[in-house]
């Protein structure tokens, strides 16, 4: 039973830290308060931190990684396997990007692609 509640501990602490990351990283926030926070911290260190949705879930993952564990073992895995987690969440769940960027056609042109060995 134990180890049951410590499986669901560690997947609502990771969809936790993702919530949070996602939160501070993408959105605006109720009436704009995350933008303006992220508008004040400027371009410094915290506001570029606040910028990248990969290191910001390192940092919020740490305080329930320390919550969660027990020993320094302990503390390194959580804390890197909630990071981890709430960065698989952000790729699975994150707007996907067209592979290629569309081929500007002319009128009268029909589109066309040059492959490009990138090797040479």
């Amino acid at each position: 039973m134990h180890e049951n509640t410590t499986i669901w501990r560690f997947i609502l602490s990771a969809l936790a830290v993702w919530r949070l990351t996602h939160l501070l990283a993408e959105e605006d926030g109720p009436w704009d308060l995350i933008v303006r926070l992220r508008t004040k911290l400027g371009a410094g260190i915290l506001g570029r931190l606040m910028d990248c949705f990969f290191c910001l879930s390192l940092w919020l993952s740490l305080p329930i990684a320390i919550w969660l564990s027990n020993g320094w073992i302990g503390l390194l895995l959580h804390w890197q396997a909630l990071s981890g987690a709430a960065c698989l969440l952000e790729k699975i769940t994150g707007r996907r990007e067209p592979a290629f960027s569309p081929i500007p056609t002319f009128e009268g042109d029909l589109p066309c692609a040059v492959v490009k060995n990138e090797t040479q």
